[in-house]
């Protein structure tokens, strides 16, 4: 058997120049992208798939702060910028702190002070339009847009990225950037640059999960049914304190304990377990996304690995929707809506940055002088929940973003440096706002001031983040 070729050398033509190159247009990508672009530099952003979003447009994660508080810190930037461009075109649902579906429930949490009367705390995006919300705010920032393009390689002089190469419907192209962001996720231009990562074994990376959507659903005999299964599991309410937990009541009657039953049921096999569903669900009937079908083990640097996941996450679908039908009040008449384009992928290629973050940092509220950032105390992962009620927060520092061994190349988003309970910060959608839009004002800066990256003044970075709206300190 053949186990490999020797492919003859070509010429590969030039399809574009630019100033800063964003590859992976999700919550990363697009920060990273409209930063740069708003600093006056020629940016463009592109994209393995038909739209910008990433995990939001194709995974229907639609809650970006689904973790803010009355009294969490913020800050600010992109993410926040998502969330009003969203409501501001009609493309979400406003959340409020108080938005409860049971007195009864309202009652418990309003007496452990984690309510707040009439106090919007966050938006919940329509994942289909914010597909069009995406490409409005690509377009008015002025950015070059290239979505269906797959980058395959990179172009290097010495430690030098200065382009990468794509393959689309367009055949073998290149692109040259004086700078270059991996927005990608999985660190894929790290890789292919030869700078040094790490990725954990298969058995030791989080999760990936398929979401799906169902309509028809009698949201009113619904949620009284979870707010039963909750009443009958009392160690739910002693795991909420443990954790200084808040899920709304769909999310808490969620958790898995309550639902064990149905878990177990003849229609839903063992391995099929239905965590949580958002707030965000219509009185029509309709809830957008449920979280919703987790498979362990999987390489989402692995094709193979990728291709099963997406089978098999469709299978235990329509599995999980036969089974809420036959046992779950309200669900008698739902029909499958939609199920995720890609699969929600969590963990796999994490660089080695010049700054490595660690769990103490995130749980200790770490302030560095490099600082693009600050991140609630947001942790979810390998066990441990913890969400931002009491206004405490961590610095995010440039070094995260600044891998060694290759220069002009920032990273953004999940693949940033650091440790495994930091990951369960840093992979948020709001910390890969974050990060995006730091490595996209220092990729700007550094090009008007003619230093790499690596030489780039950070109190200069600092300054241009906070004329956009980033809180930093």
């Amino acid at each position: 058997m053949v186990k490999q070729i020797e492919e003859p050398s070509r010429i590969t033509p030039v399809m574009a120049e630019t100033d800063v190159l964003v590859v992976g247009g999700g919550p990363a990508g697009l920060s990273a992208s409209i930063a740069a672009a708003r600093e006056g530099v020629d940016t463009m952003l592109v994209e393995r798939y038909g739209c910008f979003g990433g995990n939001i447009t194709q995974s229907l994660v639609g809650t970006i702060a689904w973790y803010r508080r009355a009294k969490t810190v913020g800050p600010g930037g992109m993410g926040l910028e998502f969330e009003h461009k969203a409501k501001e075109m009609g493309g979400s649902i406003t959340r409020y702190n108080k938005d409860i579906t049971t007195t009864e429930m309202g009652n418990y949490l309003e007496r452990k002070g984690l309510l707040v009367e009439g106090e919007p705390t966050g938006e919940i995006l329509n994942t289909e339009m914010f597909k069009f919300i995406a490409d409005t705010m690509v377009k008015e920032a002025n950015i070059k847009p290239l979505l269906h393009c797959t980058v395959v390689d990179v172009i290097k002089e010495g430690k030098k990225l200065i382009g990468v190469i794509t393959e689309s419907k367009s055949g073998r192209q290149a692109i040259m950037a004086k700078r270059t962001i991996d927005a990608t996720g999985d660190a894929d231009l790290i890789h292919h640059a030869g700078a040094p990562y790490r990725k954990d074994p298969r058995s030791e990376l989080q999760r990936v999960t398929l979401n799906f959507s169902c309509n028809g659903i009698d949201t009113k005999k619904l949620f009284p049914y979870y707010l039963k299964k909750v009443r009958e599991k009392p160690g739910v309410f002693a795991f909420l304190r443990q954790a200084r937990e808040l899920f709304f009541i769909d999310e808490l009657a969620c958790l898995l304990e309550p639902i064990d039953d149905i878990n177990k049921g003849i229609e839903i096999p063992e391995e099929i377990k239905i965590e949580s569903f958002w707030k965000n669900y219509a009185e029509a009937g309709e809830i957008y996304s449920f979280n919703g079908i987790h498979m362990e083990g999987r390489d989402c640097t692995d094709v193979w690995d990728l291709t099963q996941a997406e089978i098999e996450g469709r299978k235990r679908i329509i599995k999980a929707i036969k089974g809420l039908k036959r046992h779950t009040p309200g669900f008698e008449n739902a029909r499958l809506k939609h199920i995720g384009s890609s699969l929600g992928t969590r963990e796999s290629r994490k660089i080695i940055g010049e700054y490595n973050l660690t769990e103490h940092d995130v749980k200790n509220q770490a302030r560095f002088e490099d600082s693009i950032g600050i991140c609630p105390e947001f942790i979810d992962g390998f066990g441990q929940v913890i969400l931002p009620t009491t206004g405490r927060y961590f610095q995010v520092p440039y070094g995260i973003i600044l891998p060694k061994k290759v220069e002009n190349l920032l990273v953004a988003g999940r693949c940033v440096a650091g440790d495994k309970i930091s990951h369960a910060a840093t992979r948020q959608m709001v910390c890969c706002a974050i990060t995006g839009q730091g490595a996209g004002v220092a990729a700007a800066v550094s090009i008007k001031d003619k230093v790499t990256c690596r030489e780039v003044d950070i109190q200069k970075v600092q300054k241009a983040l906070r004329n956009q709206g980033v809180r930093i300190e």
